[in-house]
């Protein structure tokens, strides 16, 4: 019995050494100072060279196209009414007037060359009460001008301008309590076709001026009544004739910019300087201002105005016209 014992101690002892002595392997030890060499691997080992064959892929195909045009199109309907009973004692007149804008621009631009063509129509009228008929306002305006970048800011431009109105245009005298119309311009009486080369210098993209070095601007006159009749100068068409050409040095500046959110300053200003019989009182000027702003999406409010000084028209002071409008717009691509 006792040697059943004796074998079963030994058993367990050399069992517990066996467990500790593999506690005691797991633990880490530092072999920076020990002297331990690794022998080679007497098998021979050989690195082979890496090949690398091309892969043909076939070239990817989008259907895209770059389009150099930039269009836009903007239509303004403006409507004033006012109406009084008939015993409404504060004074005032019924009347109604209805106003029309359209304005279209296309740009063109590829590399140096550019291309701008806008178009203007205006087109207004006012009734009141026992009164004629009359114009608020009426205008044809057509602009194109091409042009080459010569440098950072200068440009080789060539334009053709158009510009007359769409309906008769009347004085107004009151003859023994009645009204009375006098015919004093209608479409092409007067109407002015305009070509003009020169530089151009544009800094940015909402102001340029035009030096128009190579100007010449033919007026029309064609209805006979107005160009035989008796209105002073004719327009600068020599009486009974309908057409006259003439050679200037012409400068147009262009200003359009948002100067505050939602509201647009759009300015021009044109001169013609004939090069015939100079003088500075034969000089013509125009300037015409719109500043517009937006309400919300359909509806804005605008403020225009336009400074004329033309001696041919047959005065020698500055006309002027101003229009307040609150109305609906439609701009087209939005």
């Amino acid at each position: 019995m006792k040697n059943y014992l004796a074998v079963i101690v030994i058993f367990l002892s050399l069992g517990f050494t066996k467990l500790h002595a593999q506690e005691v392997d797991t633990i880490p030890i530092d072999t920076k100072d020990l002297n331990i060499k690794l022998k080679r691997s007497p098998l021979p080992s050989r690195l082979l060279p890496l090949s690398f064959e091309p892969v043909k892929l076939r070239p990817a195909v989008v259907n895209a196209k770059v389009n150099y045009w930039k269009t836009k199109t903007s239509i303004g309907i403006n409507v004033n009414q006012a109406q009084f009973s008939n015993n409404w004692k504060g004074g005032g007149v019924n009347s109604i007037a209805v106003g029309g804008l359209l304005n279209w621009k296309a740009e063109y631009s590829k590399n140096s060359y550019s291309y701008v063509s806008e178009v203007i129509l205006q087109y207004g009228k006012i009734k009141n009460k026992d009164q004629l008929q009359k114009k608020t306002n009426d205008r044809i305006f057509w602009d194109n001008k091409a042009s080459f970048q010569l440098s950072k800011n200068w440009y080789f431009f060539g334009s053709l301008n158009f510009e007359s109105q769409f309906d008769n245009g009347y004085s107004y005298a009151n003859v023994n309590g009645t009204e009375v119309a006098t015919l004093i311009s209608k479409f092409m009486g007067p109407g002015y076709l305009t070509e003009s080369i020169g530089f151009e210098y544009k800094p940015n993209k909402y102001f340029s001026t035009r030096f128009g070095t190579g100007t010449a601007r033919q007026t029309f006159v064609l209805d006979k009544n107005l160009a035989n009749g008796d209105i002073k100068k004719n327009y600068g068409v020599p009486i009974g004739k309908t057409f006259r050409n003439e050679l200037a040095f012409q400068v147009v500046s262009a200003f359009d910019k948002d100067i505050f959110t939602n509201t647009n300053l759009k300015a021009r200003y044109a001169m013609l300087i004939p090069y015939e019989n100079f003088r500075f009182s034969r000089i013509d000027h125009r300037l015409d201002i719109a500043l517009t702003a937006k309400i919300n999406r359909f509806m804005n409010t605008s403020l225009t105005g336009i400074g004329l000084f033309d001696r041919d028209t047959g005065t020698d002071n500055i006309q002027g016209s101003q229009t307040l409008a609150l109305g609906f717009v439609f701009v087209f691509p939005r």
